[in-house]
Formats: C-alpha cells, sequence, structure tokens
C-alpha cells in the first residue's frame, strides 16, 4: 500500500461504500447499517491504505497482514470493503442475507468467501481469535500485523478481559486492536445500559499500550493506524479507542441506536442515497 494517502480518493470509496451498506439492508427489509455506516472509514483506511495483503486470499494469510471482525453485526461494510478490495466481484453484494448466499447476515466461512477467516458475530470471541493468530505468526516468524475490531457494548463479555489480561503477560505486540466506540447498543445508550467506565485507563492497567482518535476523520484515523503500527514489537498488544458516531453520512440515522438493526424503508433509502455520491458504480 502507498505511504502517502489518497485521502480524495479514501473518500470516494466510503461514499460508494455506505451506498452498498443501505441498498444491501434496504433490498432484503434486514441488517444492520448504524454500525457498518459509523465504521466505513475504518474499513477503507485499513484495506486501502493500512494493510498489505493478497486479494486472491489464503487462509492462513502467511507474510500478510490479517483482520478479524469481531462485532460481526456489521458485516455490510466488511463485505462491501472485501468486494470493493478485489476479494470477490462487488455484484455479488446483491446477495446479502439470502438464501444460499456467501453473504450472510454474520460473516461465515463454511461457503468460503475470501477475506472471511473465522464466523463471527457471537460478541465477544473476535480477540481471542486474533491473538491466537497474531501468536502464531510469531511462531513461524511472520513480521506481518494481526488487526481486530470490536463494538464498545461488546466491552461487556467476560471473554474480552480474559483475552486482554492474556495478550499483555504474553506480549503479543503484532496485534493492533480497535474498539469502535460509537456509545450505542442494541437497547440504547451504552451508558444508560451497563457503563464501561474509563476504557483507556482499564487496557493500560492490564499493560496494553492505548491511542485514540476520531473514526470518522480520515486522516487522523490513518495516522493513529501508522502510529499502532510504528509501535508494534515493542512488547506490548496496542488497542486503539475509536469514537464513531452511529450512522455516519445519513443524517437521520445518525447518534442514535433505532438504527443499529433497521432496514430503511423506501423512502429512507431515496433520502440516504440522495446524501451519498454514487463514486464507484453501484451494483
Amino acid at each position: 500500500m502507498p505511504n502517502s494517502p489518497n485521502l480524495e480518493n479514501l473518500k470516494k470509496i466510503c461514499s460508494q461504500v455506505r451506498r452498498d451498506i443501505v441498498r444491501m439492508v434496504h433490498a432484503v427489509n434486514s441488517g444492520h447499517p448504524g454500525g457498518s455506516l459509523g465504521c466505513t472509514e475504518y474499513f477503507v483506511a485499513l484495506y486501502n491504505h493500512i494493510m498489505k495483503y493478497d486479494p486472491s486470499f489464503n487462509m492462513e494469510g502467511k507474510n500478510e497482514d490479517v483482520f478479524f471482525l469481531s462485532n460481526g453485526h456489521i458485516s455490510p461494510v466488511f463485505y462491501s470493503t472485501l468486494a470493493h478490495a478485489g476479494f470477490f466481484d462487488v455484484s455479488e453484494l446483491a446477495t446479502f442475507r439470502k438464501i444460499g448466499s456467501r453473504l450472510q447476515g454474520h460473516p461465515a466461512t463454511e461457503e468460503g468467501l475470501p477475506g472471511i477467516r473465522i464466523a463471527s458475530g457471537s460478541l465477544g470471541q473476535g480477540l481471542s481469535a486474533a491473538i491466537g493468530v497474531a501468536l502464531a505468526k510469531k511462531l513461524n516468524g511472520d513480521d506481518r500485523n494481526v488487526f481486530v475490531l470490536m463494538g464498545d457494548g461488546e466491552q461487556q463479555e467476560g471473554q474480552i478481559w480474559e483475552a486482554a489480561m492474556f495478550a499483555a503477560h504474553n506480549k503479543v505486540d503484532n496485534l493492533i486492536a480497535t474498539i469502535d466506540c460509537n456509545g450505542q447498543q442494541i437497547d440504547g445508550p451504552i451508558e444508560d445500559i451497563n457503563s464501561l467506565g474509563n476504557l483507556r485507563a482499564k487496557y493500560e492497567s492490564f499493560g496494553w499500550m492505548v491511542l485514540a482518535c476520531d473514526g470518522n476523520n480520515l486522516e487522523e484515523l490513518i495516522k493513529t493506524l501508522e502510529e499502532a503500527r510504528s509501535n508494534s514489537g515493542n512488547g506490548k498488544p496496542v488497542i486503539i479507542l475509536m469514537t464513531t458516531e452511529m450512522g455516519k453520512g445519513v443524517d437521520f440515522m445518525e447518534g442514535t441506536h433505532k438504527w443499529h438493526g433497521v432496514a430503511p424503508n423506501d423512502e429512507q433509502l431515496a433520502d440516504a442515497l440522495s446524501q451519498l455520491k454514487e463514486t464507484l458504480g453501484d451494483y
């Protein structure tokens, strides 16, 4: 990937990915647009600037950066990003959540979709899987990084903290985790459901290096991801607290948990698409 990001090009990809997201969930009246829209910059930056990978795809990912999505319900943004990165044809996005599709509501592996290394969506498990692969890379003399994205509501899962303790103790310093801090979960604002307290202090106390950024600001996000990568090998796993806005890019979806898992109707889809430029061509 290039050393200097082409921000205008990345923004164009973001706009198209957001169009794909709202069209995918509308077509089947099912899916999770809110978190997908909020994490669009992260996925686009990761797959179009930060990571080194081969889109021809092999499950082992030897000598490649690999990514795991723990909060698997935001599969629409993952699928769209993978398609535009060349893992499979963009036209396959039209099969999202349909019977027999490789693009299930939560990512799965049995149909062999390129880019997917674990079935995910059972919250709390992705960090553990990423740690295992990061340790395998160390054992194999592979110096590439392992990336994983989690939700902030997901931090309520106990397995997260077992994994966090294990990663720090075992100096899994080729791991770059990110938490999507949008402050929302399916039942409402996190502060109302089960407050997380001070995540920075918690992860630092576990022995992690903690960074923070605005996940909807491409330039700031890329700088933070690059800083995380530059600290690989320093003896500590790295975690990024990435603040995003749920529903980002579609004004009536922004900042509310109500669009966590609700599809737009015809009128709402038209409104959303009017706010998002078609830059790479709709599938």
